[in-house]
């Protein structure tokens, strides 16, 4: 059985302050702050709990500040370890420390760039007055006036980009809610149509999991900064999916503090906070029986996959346990057919540490996702050995996960794209031959990631109209 992924497009991670005609960072947008004076990088002393200190003659991760966005010129800044930067509230009310866990007017800064040097900037405390690295190891808000933007002003730092995040907090939050609504509608209306689904049920596929973040529950009126609408996307994908035969895994993709803190599961910074507590795994509960009540009757409703992705360490198997076994009793509650895929944890040296699980849980699926990407030993892979790998490497991976009477395998996430350069249409066509006849042995089936993207190898839809891969 063949799966296909519909997923969503990206956006930007600058959004365009139209009043300044420049380019505004986003949420999780990573900095690094150089006194200009010094000479010398910022860094959240021990990653955080203590003092900013202007010390550092390069930069790795206690010399990195993650951004949360407030509007276009303010911010919060989260260090290493969490905490956000934020006056000394329990000493003299200057100095910049790193202590806080939590957002507020102390923590909250204003980014005054430089007009024909957009890197070169000024910060404002809530105090009224502007950061100055007055020693390496003293920075304060108490600097007055104006500046000449020259090295000889401590108020002034160079501002230079170590990552950037274009997730759906990224885009809704930079937008704003009047300006993200009209954004997310037209993307809904157009992504993804009707004619999509009558591409799929033509070419040999005859399901799509479709990517879903965990404020869809909340309908029209999600928690800020998300906006309406998905949910109603959702509802006319069930639509169009039984008018042309086809069958639906609603794929869990983000949940309510990330899993993974990737921005495909809509992290705000990069961090992972999904599983810490009970509360945290009883909403993400709350949402899978929340869409397996709403589609439970549809015939289309194939499986529910209760979270993509999670990451260890990060996310516990005690935890994720816990969460599987709650998620898959909350499907049940509503219907006795459904599949409910549990997706392996990313990181792990045993693929099958949920099988003593899953095999107490009736029609239970293993999600595991197989890329020839993201891992340096395919850097310098030839054509031939990605091949070989595939025909190898991953054939040995999936049989040791396809047991009998264990449960079925789901290979949810592949793609014919590599780190070769300037491969030719042939090399492409073997690629993803070779993946298509040892996924398509997958006992679940598979799913390519995704039906339309900005990059070719990445859309199937594409690759299919311009015979890179044939079903």
């Amino acid at each position: 059985m063949f799966m296909k992924n519909v997923a969503h497009n990206s956006y930007a991670s600058f959004i365009l302050d139209e009043a300044h005609n420049s380019y505004a960072p986003e949420d999780g947008t990573q900095v690094q702050l150089k006194s200009v004076k010094l000479g010398k990088y910022l860094c959240a002393e021990l990653g955080g709990g203590t003092i900013i200190v202007a010390n550092r003659t390069s930069t790795s991760g206690w010399e990195t500040f993650k951004l949360w966005r407030i509007n276009e010129t303010t911010f919060n800044l989260r260090v290493f370890f969490n905490q956000f930067i934020g006056l000394d509230k329990q000493g003299d009310g200057i100095t910049i420390v790193a202590v806080s866990n939590t957002t507020g007017a102390a923590e909250t800064f204003q980014i005054v760039r430089k007009t024909d040097d957009l890197n070169r900037i000024r910060i404002k405390a809530p105090n009224g007055f502007f950061l100055q690295a007055k020693t390496e190891v003293l920075l304060t808000a108490d600097y007055k006036g104006d500046t000449t933007w020259g090295d000889d002003d401590p108020s002034v730092f160079e501002m230079g980009f170590a990552g950037r995040m274009q997730g759906e907090f990224q885009i809704t939050n930079g937008y704003g809610p009047i300006k993200a609504s009209q954004v997310m509608r037209n993307h809904w209306n157009t992504y993804i149509v009707e004619e999509d689904f009558k591409f799929i049920s033509k070419n040999g596929l005859n399901a799509v999991r479709i990517p879903v973040g965990w404020w869809i529950a909340s309908g029209p009126t999600p928690p800020k900064p998300y906006v309406g609408g998905s949910l109603q996307a959702l509802d006319k994908a069930f639509l169009w999916a039984r008018k042309y035969g086809l069958k639906i895994i609603i794929d869990l993709h983000a949940v309510e503090g990330s899993q993974n803190g990737y921005e495909h599961s809509s992290s705000r910074d990069g961090s992972l906070e999904w599983g810490k507590t009970d509360e945290n795994i009883q909403k993400t509960v709350a949402v899978i029986e929340f869409l397996t009540a709403r589609y439970a009757k549809s015939t289309s409703l194939y499986a529910v996959e209760l979270i993509n992705e999670p990451t260890a360490p990060g996310v516990s198997l005690e935890s994720l346990t816990k969460y599987y076994k709650a998620g898959y009793a909350a499907v049940r509650r509503h219907s006795s057919k459904a599949y409910v895929v549990l997706s392996n944890r990313l990181n792990i040296e045993d693929p099958r540490e949920l099988f003593p699980l899953a095999n107490g849980l009736q029609g239970s699926v293993i999600d595991v996702h197989y890329y020839n990407l993201f891992n340096s030993e395919f850097d310098n892979m030839t054509v031939q050995k990605n091949i070989d790998f595939v025909n190898t490497n991953r054939t040995v991976q999936l049989n040791y996960v396809t047991v009998s009477n264990g449960p079925l395998i789901f290979v949810g996430e592949w793609v014919a794209e590599w780190q070769v350069k300037s491969a030719t249409k042939v090399n492409y066509q073997r690629f993803a031959k070779a993946q298509l006849d040892l996924f398509g042995r997958a006992t679940f089936g598979w799913a390519y990631w995704t039906l339309k993207n900005v990059n070719n190898a990445w859309s199937l839809e594409w690759m299919i109209k311009n015979g890179y891969i044939t079903l």
